[in-house]
């Protein structure tokens, strides 16, 4: 099906799986967009609630079905801003369906402005910059060297205006957008997703009070298709933006980069380096030297330039190699990627024991295999802390292992005050550290520092506004601090962006402490639909106990324990949730105490969890927050 068109500025994209209005994406829910599609492709035909069944949910539903679509259809009206009264889109067949009542018509595709070709310039030198253009944005998108850098810098230098800082208080921002791979080999993507990263992390080092610089899982969305610039800037919310490309073989590398601003969309400086691929380092630092040079010019600050690294040894090229391989797979947050990121990081130290970044990667990733129940904390806990502890040795100002062990002193070891000052010293040493800012702001919401807690989390949600982990773990701490509204919202929005994300469906949650057990009922199917599990079976029996409906409580219950055979996930937390929804006070309890003995890790959240709330009266509960380190 091609793009449909109907009412005044709606658009729906089925290859894209996308619904937009006036050209901007609006957000949509799986199963309305399902049922949305259904609509469209019978236009003018009754569809059937048994249609509707079969198209979204097929056979062995748990749930009733008629409150999901239900409740489906009236995101789907909100989406479309349509009245079920009167009707422009969807007209209700009563007792039978719905029907799809708007004219449709096919969209006309976008012409596409042609590729400009990057010119050749010798080894380090500039390439020519072209003027500032009035033509369609669409042109930027195929420039092959971009590199998209700081707010209100470079522009002045080719302009004939004086340079004036930023408002007092507010950081320009910057997206390194990820490097483009010209090797034709995408098993070297690693190398040009490392290179974005590092740039990222040297660029953002130079001048954190005043120039912040996006984060790297926020500009990856745009590696496949670039946005045009000036909706690039409204997403991440920069002035500028830095882009680039590399192609390299086993002796030789070619990097090009290039800054744009974007308000005008005008080239200010690019440059190409043909180097030895030794060099690598030196070619990040002098990149991060010229964009210090801009700093200083248009901001009044004079950071100290980056230093110039010598060239890097056959095992030294071989270590960053390893290294690159282990930061990209363990960006991937999945079993698999872990386990190959360990593998990296390990051969990485082999070629070079003094590479402190590989240590701290692995720290990072064994605390994170800890962390998601992935691998027993026994066994992978020694590990994360030896190894951020040896990165310490080799480098004390490398806020990843600070970050590392502040999250091993907090969950593992139940040391609230050294993981504060860990994380604090990782945020002093990197400003622009994400993860340092997103963990701390756990770390603070945990303690019930919601205040503080939101705070940090901004700051984190400025650095990388696209992160679906860190839209939701906003929504968690709204959700901690009763702002039950703002968590939906927040939490819909972190589901648009990966509908699979497990912390996200925490809005069952916040349903359910609202009494809107229906919701929390359709929430649960969108979540058995993309990540079938026991949790989805620990929630349904909470959600049913809370709405008083035992019966259906108990199957859940006895599926849940059927689907976590053999061991998935922490059973204990799973029990606990599900038997404190069930009101069956003794049991849950019981789950809440073995976890405290048993697996550190699981119960940061307890003191603050609203579910828990039935049960903080209770002694025995006062002796799990104990256990924890969080009693008053």
């Amino acid at each position: 099906m091609t793009t449909i068109r109907f009412g005044r500025d709606f658009e729906l994209d089925p290859k894209a799986y996308e619904l937009r209005r006036g050209g901007r994406p609006v957000r949509l829910e799986r199963i309305p967009m399902e049922i949305l599609l259904l609509l469209v492709e019978s236009r003018g035909h009754l569809v059937t609630r048994q249609q509707i069944i079969g198209r979204v949910w097929g056979e062995g539903v748990f749930v009733d079905t008629d409150n999901n679509i239900n409740a489906a259809i009236r995101k789907l009206r909100q989406a479309l801003r349509d009245d079920a009264e009167n009707p422009r889109f969807i007209g209700t067949v009563t007792s039978k369906g719905y029907r799809f009542i708007a004219p449709l018509s096919e969209a006309q595709p976008l012409p596409v402005a042609p590729l400009p070709i990057p010119t050749e310039s010798p080894d380090s030198s500039p390439v020519p910059i072209p003027a500032a253009r009035t033509s369609s944005p669409g042109r930027w998108l195929g420039l092959v060297s971009t590199l998209a850098l700081v707010g209100t810098l470079g522009v002045y230098l080719l302009g004939s205006r004086s340079p004036s800082p930023p408002p007092a208080g507010r950081r320009v921002m910057l997206a390194v957008l990820p490097f483009e791979n010209l090797t034709g080999d995408a098993g070297q993507d690693y190398f040009s997703d490392g290179l974005t990263e590092e740039i990222i992390s040297r660029v953002g080092n130079l001048a954190p009070q005043q120039l912040g610089v996006i984060a790297r899982t926020s500009v990856m969305y745009y590696k496949q298709e670039r946005a045009p610039l000036d909706k690039l800037g409204r997403e991440l919310g920069v002035q500028y933006v830095l882009e680039g490309s590399v192609r390299r073989n086993s002796e030789r590398l070619r990097i090009t980069a290039q800054l744009i601003h974007v308000k005008d969309q005008t080239h200010v400086w690019a440059r190409q380096y043909d180097r030895e691929a030794a060099e690598v380092l030196i070619v990040q630092a002098e990149i991060a030297h010229a964009i210090s040079d801009l700093i200083e010019l248009t901001l009044g600050t004079n950071p100290a330039p980056p230093p110039k690294p010598a060239a890097l040894s056959a095992q030294g090229l071989e270590a960053y190699d390893h290294y690159l391989k282990g930061l990209y797979y363990w960006n991937k947050r999945s079993e698999e990627g872990f386990t190959r990121a360990i593998s990296h990081f390990q051969q990485a130290i082999a070629s070079n024991p003094d590479e402190a970044r590989a240590y701290a990667g692995l720290a990072n990733t064994y605390a994170l295999l800890g962390t998601y129940g992935l691998s027993s904390h026994a066994d992978v806990i020694p590990k994360a802390r030896e190894a951020a502890l040896e990165a310490l040795q080799i480098d004390e100002r490398l806020a990843a292992a600070h970050t590392a062990l502040a999250l091993i002193n907090e969950l593992f070891d139940r040391d609230w005050q050294t993981a504060e000052s860990r994380f604090r010293r990782a945020i002093e040493l990197d400003l622009n550290y994400v993860t340092a800012h997103h963990w701390y702001a756990e770390h603070l919401a945990f303690q019930g520092r919601f205040d503080e807690a939101l705070a940090e989390s901004e700051r984190a949600r400025l650095l990388d506004p696209l992160s679906p982990i860190i839209a939701a773990d906003h929504g968690a701490i709204l959700y901690f601090a009763r702002q039950y509204e703002r968590a939906i919202q927040q939490f819909q929005l972190a589901l648009a962006m990966d509908p699979r994300l497990g912390r996200a469906h925490l809005i069952i949650a916040v349903y359910a402490q609202q009494g809107k057990f229906d919701e929390a009922l359709a929430q649960i199917t969108e979540f058995n639909s993309v990540n079938e599990g026991p949790w989805v079976w620990a929630w349904a029996a909470y959600v049913y106990g809370r709405s008083g409906r035992q019966a259906e409580a108990e199957q859940a219950l006895q599926k849940m324990e059927e689907s976590n055979r053999p061991r998935r996930y922490d059973p204990l937390m799973l029990c606990a949730t599900a038997h404190v929804g069930m009101g069956n006070t003794d049991e849950a309890l019981s789950c809440l105490q073995r976890a405290c003995e048993e697996s550190p890790g699981t119960l940061a959240s307890v003191k603050v969890d609203p579910i828990f709330d039935p049960l903080r009266d209770d002694p025995r509960f006062q002796e799990v927050l104990r256990c924890e380190g969080l009693a008053q």
